[in-house]
């Protein structure tokens, strides 16, 4: 058996099907980043631990979770609200964790969206580290989410999960990227400064996640992205066989694109504004008498 945590904020809308479909551990952690609605509530009326976190960043939420919140299990699972765990997933994690060649799995999600799911422009099969031993893998952060750090070998499962990743409405999808397109504009002037494309993973990637971070990495540096992306997505992927779900989400995730590239443009050449050094001395106005009562306009 393992354990199965889930990751949650202002999340009434999809928490207690999230719960419902990992009930199949016996062992269910909910991880709240202080919501503000029925959340928690909603989530103790269910067998499972909820465990309240200040929200800082993905991977130290993450890291934070694996080192302080005790798991009945060695081996856990990551699931956030708006995915599901399904029988078939949870029967080859038992199998999967038999073997003692690896330390963790890669889990390809299914993005559902306005209900159709996106086959074909999320580069599916799209895998995230899922199921792994609780002591062998920590995160750190990069751009809007985070990335794995794994002190062993790794291998990928079969099943897959759906992620409703829009099933809060669009309005929640705008807010919440216009916040991740500021955490990736940081990230992008980071490594247009520091970084560097890692050509080999690019062309001769032993795995799609590695394939995958040296082309977000190569893209960083290219002219005309947000209609290079749609151009990738919707025509190179076919999105175009999504049909109107598919048009919509490589629009709006060319959008997304464009909200990093300006945010990226605004932090290289913005004015950074400049305080008062502390030592100096503020400037004396002298008022000038009045020699009459009525006032006069300039």
């Amino acid at each position: 058996m393992f354990s199965i945590y889930i990751l949650t904020y202002n999340d009434e809308i999809d928490i207690a099907a999230c719960i419902e479909s990992a009930m199949l551990s016996d062992d269910i952690i909910v991880v709240d980043s202080l919501s503000s609605d029925r959340t928690v509530e909603i989530a103790q009326s269910y067998p499972v631990r909820v465990i309240p976190h200040r929200f800082e960043s993905h991977g130290r939420q993450r890291t934070w979770m694996l080192q302080e919140v005790p798991t009945k299990h060695e081996w856990v699972y990551i699931l956030e609200s708006d995915e599901r765990m399904t029988p078939e997933l949870f029967n080859e994690c038992l199998e999967a964790m038999k073997s003692s060649e690896y330390i963790g799995y890669y889990v390809a999600e299914r993005v559902m969206f306005l209900g159709s799911w996106i086959r074909r422009s999320t580069q599916y099969p799209r895998y995230q580290m899922r199921l792994f031993h609780k002591e062998k893998v920590w995160f750190s952060d990069y751009g809007h989410t985070e990335r794995e750090e794994c002190l062993g070998p790794t291998s990928f499962l079969k099943e897959t999960y759906p992620h409703y990743t829009c099933s809060k409405g669009l309005s929640r999808w705008l807010e919440k990227h216009n916040r991740y397109s500021t955490d990736e504009a940081t990230e992008t002037v980071k490594q247009l400064e520091s970084g560097s494309v890692n050509w080999k993973d690019l062309f001769f990637g032993k795995s799609e996640v590695e394939r995958r971070r040296a082309l977000k990495d190569f893209s960083l540096r290219l002219p005309f992205r947000p209609l290079i992306r749609f151009v990738y997505m919707y025509i190179i992927l076919g999105g175009w066989l999504d049909g109107r779900s598919g048009f919509a989400w490589c629009t709006l995730q060319a959008f997304y694109e464009y909200l990093i590239v300006l945010k990226t443009w605004e932090i290289r050449n913005m004015p950074v504004p400049q305080s008062s050094p502390a030592n100096t001395a503020p400037v004396e106005v002298k008022e000038t008498p009045i020699s009459s009562p009525v006032a006069t306009e300039d």
